[in-house]
């Protein structure tokens, strides 16, 4: 790809090509040699810390575009296998639409529950996937049809699934059992099932009482290596003319734990902050992420309005206290003028299913690190 045609390098909201993808050689080739080799993978960390773009970039790899047909499904919005059949066979259908017809023409035939949903353009001769989520009657035959087409698909199939720790909140009861025993008879198709809530996707696999247990190899995604991404900053700032202060990277670093997310979109502000032939010095870092949190105001404001008195006064505990190894403790509790013990649990059970707080460790912290700062100067 040609890069001189992206004019900002620290790419945050789309997929980043070969090219501008920082490092992740290990984790990659570890992906590589798993799927090879027959074996499904968990790969879990916190948010933002780049799982998602990893599997972008392994799916990318020549080695993989080659063997294999591959297939992401984000299944982060779904609270139903309803839902999620249906963005599996979105995922699948649009995959396959502009190969040879054989292959449009076969998914049709083994795709029966969901055939009048098909439409052909009488233009272009082209397939369309024209239904609604509600047209899924039968979710659970449907997946035993998407299932058999892939594995009698004439190369082998990878399937990620994103935030598969979904599937625990489904109405469903059933839907873990259900795809265990579906999954497990495939033989053309390697799954590679992601996860942020890192206790939910770990008693998923690793407890005998799951269905999933011991059925793929535990990844844990940490954060790029500190000197590395450095290196990959200061090096795409002099591609294109311009200068940052290691110091100033390696702040970026320490102020966001490495979190991949945080990192190049704070890259990406100061380096838009940075004109040609100048360079960027750390007196420019309250500037980046000022700009960075006024874009969010709306946002943010509206998070907060959706919240109750007692998950507010929770959140500006959090934000002030900054990791708190015992939310309910009495002398938390006592030092932010909090509620009971048990006003405090709910407040943080529901803080928690918003994903705007995170547990790592055993110790509770605010997920979004620029919302914590916005908390700060506006409450």
């Amino acid at each position: 790809m040609n890069i001189s045609n992206i004019s900002n390098p620290f790419i945050v909201s789309k997929s980043i090509p070969n090219e501008l993808f920082c490092d992740r050689k290990e984790e990659t080739a570890t992906l590589i040699k798993q799927i090879e080799n027959g074996r499904n993978v968990v790969l879990v960390s916190p948010r933002r810390m780049g799982k998602t773009g990893l599997i972008h970039h392994l799916f990318r790899q020549d080695l993989i575009q080659e063997r294999y047909y591959t297939f992401f499904i984000d299944i982060y919005s779904a609270s139903t296998l309803q839902e999620m059949c249906y963005l599996f066979g979105k995922a699948v259908f649009e995959r396959f639409k502009s190969k040879k017809a054989q292959h449009w023409e076969s998914f049709l035939q083994t795709i029966k529950s969901l055939r009048p949903a098909f439409k052909i353009d009488a233009f272009t001769g082209e397939p369309s996937f024209e239904f609604g989520i509600g047209a899924i009657e039968r979710p659970e035959t449907t997946m035993e049809e998407i299932f058999s087409y892939l594995e009698a698909a004439d190369k082998p199939c990878i399937v990620a699934f994103d935030e598969f720790q979904q599937i625990a909140e489904f109405q469903e009861k059933r839907t873990e059992a259900m795809l265990r025993g579906m999954i497990q008879n495939c033989a053309n198709t390697s799954f590679i099932f992601s996860g942020s809530k890192q206790h939910t996707i770990s008693q998923m696999f690793h407890s005998k009482a799951r269905p999933f247990y011991q059925s793929a190899q535990l990844i844990e995604l940490r954060p790029l290596n500190r000197d590395v991404y450095a290196d990959f900053a200061t090096e795409l700032f002099s591609q294109y003319g311009k200068s940052i202060n290691r110091d100033v990277v390696n702040q970026v670093y320490d102020d966001y734990n490495g979190t991949t997310w945080y990192l190049q979109m704070m890259m990406n502000e100061l380096f838009s902050l940075t004109p040609v032939g100048a360079a960027c010095n750390i007196t420019k870092l309250q500037t980046a992420k000022q700009n960075i949190i006024d874009i969010q105001d709306g946002v943010y404001r509206t998070q907060l309005s959706l919240l109750s008195p007692k998950q507010k006064q929770l959140l500006q505990a959090m934000v002030q206290e900054g990791v708190v190894k015992s939310v309910t403790s009495a002398a938390f509790i006592k030092k932010y003028s909090l509620d009971s013990a048990s006003s405090v649990q709910s407040a943080l059970k529901g803080l928690t299913e918003k994903a705007l707080i995170s547990a790592t460790d055993n110790q509770y912290h605010i997920d979004d690190f620029f919302f914590a700062e916005w908390l700060k100067n506006n409450y």
